[in-house]
């Protein structure tokens, strides 16, 4: 251990979990703690790590985490999240930025402050590349595309913030490529943005009227627990990855150029099947498509299987949750065209029935390639004799199908 370079010890300090065992780690000699002082660069402070934390006052919570800042000189990541703690005083994390700004890349911060100060504004810095906040206010920015040269990922996590001081935000970050959105409290009910370097966006738990994105390179979109009347992407046809998960929205409006998309992940969605259709229908390299928990608008439409296999030719992952109304399948088995591309196969319901297994057993027959199938279903744990019944059957008719399919393996996941 003794001809180990002070260089690698730093880096296995850094891989420890919480600041705490760092600590303890670096007592083991003289090296090591000049390993700690000079090339530790990664501190982590979580209340979850470690019990104590949440014994301790707020000030000598703050006391703890400035000494143990204080004593390194290299610190590249910083993270601190308290639970426990519900604010930390502003002149003890000004300290923290300003001793770490000549080095820090990352800055992962999840505690309140007082009085309020806009920590952003204290982190403006050469090297930062990955800034994570939550349960802070963002106010008064002012345009500088020298305040964050290097930032690429950007995360906040239910802040106070205008839709203009995010969008002001946003032009001091030219090399952006990441963005999420976490239960922002928004002052307006619309939000427009626009980023020419925007790759990945992620929003969650917003509600609005309107939300214009304009993101020309836009590669990765995942929308989750959102209520907005509006929402448009003005992009140039780079999206690879749309996902929608929980989502009520009266108007949606990704565009028409999606020859790029190769995976479409709808959940827990009301959507208009002919339009939604005609905007990925021209993405001919679609790998994945998920429709699970779908409403449609007009009940008497349908998910048309003969014209997945016709549109998208190299699916080979094909998510479909199944839907009994009115005697009527939501996804239309007509036609005979192959999914011969389709390795894996992931079927559900909401309420189990007997119509379940001839619908399973005909999708089987269309992907000869098959490799995988996943069933998903909800089970209830008070279940009436007729439901016993129906479960057993339907037991029954998936032992019989899988001898006839023993090359496929088959993966049951039940709630």
């Amino acid at each position: 251990m003794e001809h180990l370079p002070v260089e690698v010890i730093g880096n296995i300090l850094s891989q420890l979990r919480g600041a705490r065992d760092a600590v303890i780690a670096s007592a083991t000699c003289k090296k090591w703690r000049e390993a700690w002082r000079n090339h530790l660069h990664t501190l982590s402070f979580d209340s979850r790590d470690w019990p104590t934390y949440h014994e301790l006052s707020t000030s000598r919570l703050e006391i703890l985490i400035t000494q143990t800042i204080f004593q390194t000189t290299a610190l590249q990541n910083l993270a601190i999240s308290m639970d426990d703690v519900e604010e930390f005083s502003a002149a003890a994390v000004m300290a923290w930025l300003m001793y770490t700004r000549d080095t820090l890349r990352q800055l992962h911060y999840n505690v309140k402050t007082t009085p309020i100060f806009n920590i952003i504004e204290k982190c403006g810095r050469q090297k930062l590349e990955v800034l994570a906040l939550a349960h802070n206010s963002i106010a008064g920015v002012e345009p500088s595309y020298q305040k964050f040269p290097c930032l690429k990922s950007l995360s906040l996590s239910h802040v106070n913030v205008s839709s203009l001081d995010l969008s002001l935000l946003l032009t001091t970050c030219p090399k952006l490529e990441k963005l999420a959105l976490i239960s922002p409290d928004v002052a307006m009910s619309d939000m427009e943005i626009s980023s020419a370097s925007l790759k990945d966006i992620y929003v969650e738990a917003i509600s609005l009227d309107k939300f214009v994105l304009e993101a020309d390179t836009l590669e990765v979109m995942h929308l989750k627990d959102c209520t907005l009347e509006l929402f448009e992407v003005v992009s140039k046809g780079a999206l690879r990855v749309l996902r929608i998960d929980d989502v009520s929205v009266i108007h949606l409006d990704i565009g028409e150029n999606m020859e790029n998309l190769e995976v479409v992940d709808v959940c827990n969605f009301t959507i208009m099947w002919p339009k939604f259709y005609h905007m990925i229908s021209k993405s001919s390299k679609l790998r994945k498509l998920r429709l699970w928990g779908v409403v449609f608008d007009d009940e008497d439409e349908v998910v048309d299987l003969e014209t997945i296999c016709m549109c998208f030719p190299q699916l080979s992952h094909l998510s479909l949750c199944y839907d009994l109304k009115d005697g009527i399948l939501q996804h239309s088995l007509q036609g005979s065209s192959p999914l011969l591309n389709v390795i894996v196969l992931e079927l559900g319901w909401s309420v189990v029935n007997d119509f379940f297994s001839e619908w399973m057993e005909k999708l089987l027959g269309r992907c000869p390639n098959l490799k995988k199938l996943i069933i998903c279903g909800v089970v209830s744990e008070v279940k009436t004799h007729e439901e016993c019944q129906t479960l057993a059957n339907f037991t029954l008719s998936i032992v019989q199908l899988m001898r006839k399919y023993m090359h496929v393996e088959v993966q049951f996941e039940y709630e």
